[in-house]
């Protein structure tokens, strides 16, 4: 297995496209799951700038600078170079040969079915996503995965059907190019990441096209005052109404963030209107700001000289190459590429 069998941890890989600064939601669902995974883990994670494409092809304007205020957030949670590699996918061309070879024995079938392509074309109105990239955009994600032989993806319930698709690519490869061997790509498996409630501003899932999020980057007063104007239960019309924290956005929040200590005490003031919305909403800024101001102040390291974080990116890219070089080495001789001389078959064109 050459490369793949040098190293002890299991091997994660996982992505985030090239979104811009990232918001609470990104951090809950998946960025502080990650920073937890470097210490038991191989980890590689790479901004997806080409999966950007599939949906903002028309304009490109601002892809490499959301690329790199991406890596700044990753830099700013905790994501340590000395313990995991960062990279930009399109840093990485290796990544564009497997996706290719991959789409030549994958059926139409198996990517129409994916959930997420039909949930996307229904929901985002205002693009043309008719496209071929759009369609094939899982292939490219299996090749992300495959090339590094990843033995797990953390995701949400949501992605699963992302990893299964690898895995059966994985596995029809191997059946047509394994030959003796046992495989080529062993199969990755869905390693689930628990994603805790957290809504937006106004309720619904955090999420830039609703313009509810709070971002990594708010200063405390902007944090705040978003808070103030986050919705509550509405069954509390007024101060004296007893409210649910089960069933209010803030009660979410305090969920996530907020002490058993303070939980308790929103638990029993709420439900029995000892604490109004106002009270309740400035704990959980009190809690969100102890988390994001250490965030913030790494991030300005950064901020300040951003070529210290794009030399991450650089090494990182040249780590991710050498092991997807490896891989596509064993990939081209599997299926009768190479790209060393052989000599012609004595037997070949003989009657």
């Amino acid at each position: 297995m050459g490369e793949r069998g040098n190293h002890r941890k299991p091997r994660v890989l996982s992505g985030m496209r090239s979104t811009g600064k990232l918001h609470l939601g990104n951090f809950v669902g998946a960025l502080d799951n990650w920073v937890k995974l470097q210490e038991s883990y191989e980890c590689f994670f790479f901004v997806a700038d080409w999966h950007a494409l599939t949906t903002d092809y028309a304009d490109t304007s601002r892809i490499k600078q959301n690329s790199l205020e991406v890596l700044l957030d990753w830099l700013a949670a905790g994501l340590d170079p000395e313990r995991c590699t960062m990279f930009v996918q399109s840093h990485v061309p290796q990544h564009a040969e497997l996706h290719l070879l991959l789409s030549m024995i994958t059926p139409l079938g198996w990517l129409e079915r994916v959930p997420t392509y039909k949930e996307q074309r229904e929901n985002i109105k205002e693009k043309d996503l008719g496209t071929y990239g759009f369609l094939g955009y899982p292939v490219l994600q299996s090749a992300d995965i495959l090339i590094y032989k990843a033995d797990y993806v953390p995701v949400g319930e949501d992605q699963v059907p992302h990893v299964e698709l690898t895995r059966e690519i994985a596995r029809r490869f191997n059946m047509f190019y394994a030959g003796k061997r046992t495989y080529v790509f062993p199969e990755p498996q869905p390693l689930l990441t628990p994603t805790p409630k957290l809504p937006g501003t106004d309720g619904r899932k955090m999420s830039k096209s609703y313009g509810n999020t709070i971002m990594l980057t708010d200063p405390e007063p902007v944090v705040r005052q978003k808070l103030k104007t986050m919705v509550t239960d509405p069954a509390r019309v007024k101060r004296t109404d007893p409210g649910n924290p089960d069933v209010c956005p803030v009660g979410d929040l305090h969920k996530i963030f907020s002490d058993p200590g303070t939980i308790a005490k929103v638990e029993a003031g709420c439900r029995s209107a000892g604490i109004g919305c106002i009270e309740c909403k400035s704990w959980a800024a009190d809690h969100l700001v102890a988390v994001l101001n250490p965030m913030q102040d790494r991030r300005r390291k950064y901020e300040d000289n951003p070529k210290l974080a794009w030399d991450v990116i650089e090494a990182g890219g040249t780590k991710a190459r050498k092991i997807s070089d490896a891989t596509m080495n064993e990939v081209r001789q599997s299926m009768g590429l190479s790209r060393l001389y052989e000599p012609p078959s004595k037997t070949a064109g003989a009657e």
